[in-house]
């Protein structure tokens, strides 16, 4: 290709959407080759271990070819559009080949030349970043003759991502590449990344390799086992049985995620579930009337809202309860803010989006942040941003119909408060057996940080408040 070539044809690569991650699925192209594209259009939705991520092109131009399919999962760098900046020329012959599927070759410094000066691209939902984080190569080797290519490239999918150029390759190869999900798990099993043999794609370390570090130290003399032979591997799409009686289901994306998120937790925070069983009749009865207050014009009033409430006020009483733990430096931090999560079942799967700052939020304000929460859950437009730094989470098991559960925390969370269906039931009230509101709460926390006093004086309030709702005025 020539140096006016290069210039011509512009390969948009694959950023890194957040929180260093290194490879996301392709879940839907908005253009299509042939179709025209300008500064700032969004023109495909990717997944991460996170959220879904809608990507805008940093160029003006015409599709010349989309590198990737749709449901293909892309490493962070590699080339997944590629868009010619200048439409109607007569070099058309020298075209770049676009296979489908075959990432693009590194951009070079012709490139580099050819970037839109005075701007930087920006991702729905994120700003452009100052940030002098430095972000590690993707690849954990150089090539003999492409050292100037590649930092060249480095250098640009730096600079879209909002950070500044990333530290040589000699540097970043002091720190064994793996995913997020990865490291968390062997830090758990207290396995040294260094001192494992990768074997995943570009010398990736995986599950696998910290599983099989961790059962060679326990029980060195004794043989891995090998793979079943009959286990298909795993594919893109849902694949059926022989006779359609089995589907197996790729699990990948936030689902994965999620799932490592959870075994985590589970094996690391000691669980403790309290249960307490409450007549919210009152508190119902305070939900049909602010729904027609004025100042609760506009906003969503539901009975999660009051829950919230009534959780940020037993927190305001009990700021303990309101930590995490540090294993690192073997100590408790104590939050003075809260950070509200709240559940939300998607079809990607669960995700805990968390309302920033909700102590200090006025009940309209609440009512507000929930409502855009939910909604923006439901259309799976979560950012990653908006799912870290929780402190506390509610998760409404009584929409599905359950009464209770045993929530496991969110990794961490100090704290998660289950809310169960709220039905009518009898209830004896003022001496006398009648047909109240009733619903069941189940507070987990983590034993570390919670002892079974605190917690349960956190979960004592709550059902006082919504018992009695004038408490959110007494104990405010």
């Amino acid at each position: 290709m020539t140096a006016d070539t290069s210039a011509r044809y512009r390969e948009f690569k694959m950023p890194d959407v957040g929180e260093g991650l290194t490879e996301a699925e392709i879940l839907k192209w908005y253009v299509q080759p042939g179709d025209t594209v300008v500064d700032g259009q969004v023109v495909c939705e990717v997944e991460t271990a996170k959220a879904a991520v809608e990507l805008p092109i940093p160029y003006d131009g015409v599709v010349h070819a989309l590198r990737f399919d749709e449901g293909t999962t892309v490493d962070v760098g590699a080339s997944i559009i590629t868009v010619d900046v200048a439409p109607g020329s007569d070099d058309s012959a020298a075209a770049p080949a676009a296979p489908a599927a075959a990432p693009a070759e590194p951009v070079g410094e012709a490139d580099d030349a050819a970037e839109p000066k005075g701007r930087q691209p920006v991702l729905v939902g994120y700003g452009v970043s100052e940030s002098s984080t430095k972000r590690r190569p993707r690849r954990g080797a150089a090539v003999p003759g492409q050292g100037a290519a590649a930092s060249a490239g480095a250098a640009i999918q730096a600079e879209m991502n909002g950070h500044a150029a990333p530290a040589p390759v000699a540097e970043a190869l002091t720190r064994p590449l793996a995913k997020p999900p990865v490291r968390k798990l062997a830090k758990d099993l207290g396995v040294d990344l260094t001192t494992i043999t990768p074997t995943g794609p570009d010398g990736i370390i995986t599950r696998e390799d910290v599983h099989a570090a961790t059962a060679a130290t326990a029980v060195p003399e004794a043989p891995e086992a090998p793979a079943p032979a009959s286990a298909p591997a795993a594919s893109a799409t849902p694949v059926a049985a022989a006779g359609g009686r089995e589907t197996r289901i790729p699990v990948k994306g936030v689902r994965k995620a999620t799932a490592a998120a959870m075994v985590g937790s589970a094996f690391t925070a000691p669980h403790v579930t309290e249960f307490v069983t409450v007549d919210v009749t009152r508190t119902m009865r305070l939900v049909e009337e602010l729904k027609s207050d004025k100042d609760m014009a506009g906003v969503r009033v539901n009975p999660l809202l009051l829950i919230a409430k009534a959780l940020l006020v037993a927190i305001k009483r009990h700021p303990e309860v309101n930590a995490t733990w540090d294993e690192a430096a073997q100590e408790i931090v104590l939050k003075h803010y809260v950070n509200l999560g709240i559940a939300a079942a998607t079809p990607r799967g669960l995700l805990v989006p968390n309302i920033k700052d909700a102590h200090d939020q006025t009940l309209p304000q609440l009512a507000q942040s929930l409502g855009e929460l939910v909604s923006t859950a439901r259309e799976g437009k979560t950012t990653p941003a908006a799912m870290q730094g929780g402190t506390v989470t509610i998760t409404n098991v009584g929409v599905f119909g359950v009464d209770t559960g045993t929530p496991i925390l969110n990794p961490g969370e100090s704290a998660i408060l289950a809310v169960g269906a709220i039905k009518l039931q009898p209830w004896v009230h003022k001496g006398k057996v009648k047909p109240r509101q009733v619903t069941t709460l189940a507070l987990s926390f983590d034993h570390r940080l919670v002892d079974g006093e605190l917690g349960s004086k956190v979960l004592a309030d709550v059902a006082a408040v919504l018992e009695q709702p004038k408490r959110l005025i007494t104990w405010a």
